[in-house]
C-alpha cells in the first residue's frame, strides 16, 4: 500500500514536470508535426529530424522530404525573437543596499540543434542565467550607479549572457531591460531627504546668484550715471571755457578797434570831442564812487559840477600838450627810475 501510494505520487509529480516543460517551451516549439513524407516547413523556424534516434538533419521552411518511419521529427524551434520576464530578484550593491529588480530578456535561436541538444529547458536554463548574471554585476557597482549606469549596466548582462550561452546552448541574446527597481523604505526616505536638499542648495545658489547680478547691474548702473555725469560736466567747463574765451577775445578786438578809432580821431580836429569825452567819465567816475564803497576820498568841491569838467579838461590838456618822448630818451627814463628826472 505505502508503495502504491509512491507510485501514485511520482507519477502525478514526473506527469506535473512534463506539463511545467512542455508549457515553458511552448515559446520554442509549435505541436510536434506527424511523420509524413511530404512535410512543409513553415517561415522562421527549423526543424529537427531524427533518423533511427539519431540526428539527422535540420529542415529549412518550405518543402521538405522524409522517410516515414526511419524520420521522426523530434524539435521544432523558432527563429523570431523572443521575449522573457526574467521574475524579480534581491541583489546587494558594493555599498551594502539590498534592492529586488526585474527585467526583460529578449532573445533568438542562432542554432537549432544546439538549442535541441545543448540544454533541456532553454527558457528556464537563460532565465536562470540571466538572474545570476543581473546579482553578479549588481555586486560591483554601488547603488548611485545602478540609476546613473543603467544602459551599461544592461550591456554587461547581454555580455555575459551571450558569453555562456551563444557557443553551448546556439541561443543569442539580443538586448536585456531592467524593468523596475524597488529599494527598501529607509533607503528610499533618504533618498527622498537627499533629493530635497539638493533641491534647497540648488534654490538657494540660484537666490544668491541672482541678488549677486541685481547688486552688479546697480554698481554697474552707477558707475556709468558717474561716468556720464563727469563727462557731461567736463562737456560744460570745456564749453564755459570757450565761451569765455571767445568773450575775452571779442572784448579785446572791440578795445582794439576803439583804441584805433580814437586815436584816428585825435590825429585830426578830435581835441574837443575827447575833452568832453574825458569830463564825462570824469564826472561817471566821481558818481559811482558815491554808490558803492563806504568810505570815500573826494575832492573838497564835489558839489560844483562846472568846475569838475574845468578840471576835467585841464587835465586832458595837460597831457595832449605834453610831446611825446622820443624813443632813445624814452630808454633813458625807463632805466634811470621814476623819481630821476631824465637829462
Amino acid at each position: 500500500m505505502f508503495a502504491l501510494r509512491n507510485t501514485i505520487r511520482g507519477s502525478i509529480c514526473t506527469a506535473k514536470y512534463i506539463r511545467d516543460v512542455q508549457k515553458a517551451a511552448v515559446r520554442y516549439r509549435s505541436s510536434t508535426p506527424m511523420n509524413t513524407a511530404i512535410v512543409f516547413v513553415p517561415q522562421q523556424e527549423a526543424w529537427v529530424v531524427e533518423r533511427m534516434g539519431r540526428f539527422h538533419k535540420v529542415l529549412e521552411p518550405g518543402l521538405n522530404f522524409l522517410i516515414p518511419i526511419l524520420d521522426n521529427i523530434r524539435y521544432v524551434q523558432s527563429l523570431k525573437e523572443i521575449a522573457i520576464d526574467i521574475p524579480q530578484q534581491s541583489a546587494v550593491t558594493t555599498d551594502n543596499v539590498t534592492l529586488s529588480i526585474d527585467g526583460v530578456l529578449y532573445l533568438r535561436v542562432e542554432n537549432p540543434y544546439k538549442a535541441s541538444y545543448g540544454v533541456e529547458d532553454p527558457e528556464y536554463a537563460i532565465t536562470q542565467l540571466a538572474q545570476t548574471t543581473m546579482r553578479s554585476e549588481l555586486g560591483k557597482i554601488t547603488l548611485d550607479h545602478v540609476f546613473k549606469e543603467r544602459e551599461s549596466l544592461n550591456i554587461s548582462i547581454v555580455e555575459a549572457i551571450n558569453n555562456a550561452s551563444y557557443d553551448t546552448w546556439g541561443i543569442k541574446c539580443l538586448r536585456y531591460e531592467i524593468r523596475d527597481i524597488k529599494l527598501p523604505e529607509r533607503v528610499q526616505e533618504a533618498m527622498q531627504m537627499q533629493v530635497e536638499a539638493e533641491r534647497k542648495k540648488r534654490a538657494r545658489v540660484l537666490e544668491s546668484e541672482g541678488v549677486r547680478e541685481s547688486e552688479i547691474n546697480i554698481a554697474e548702473g552707477m558707475k556709468r550715471s558717474k561716468i556720464l555725469a563727469s563727462e557731461a560736466m567736463q562737456t560744460e567747463r570745456v564749453n564755459h571755457a570757450l565761451g569765455e574765451a571767445i568773450a575775452i577775445e571779442r572784448v579785446a578786438v572791440a578795445k582794439a578797434l576803439a583804441l584805433k578809432t580814437v586815436s584816428e580821431s585825435l590825429k585830426g580836429k578830435g581835441n574837443d570831442a575827447a575833452a568832453l569825452s574825458v569830463a564825462e567819465q570824469y564826472v561817471k567816475a566821481f558818481s559811482e564812487l558815491a554808490k558803492t564803497g563806504n568810505t570815500l576820498i573826494l575832492p573838497s568841491d564835489t558839489g560844483d559840477v562846472a568846475k569838475m569838467v574845468a578840471q576835467a579838461m585841464q587835465v586832458y590838456k595837460s597831457v595832449s600838450s605834453k610831446p611825446p618822448l622820443l624813443p632813445e630818451r624814452e630808454a633813458a627814463e625807463y632805466d634811470s627810475g621814476p623819481d630821476e628826472p631824465v637829462k
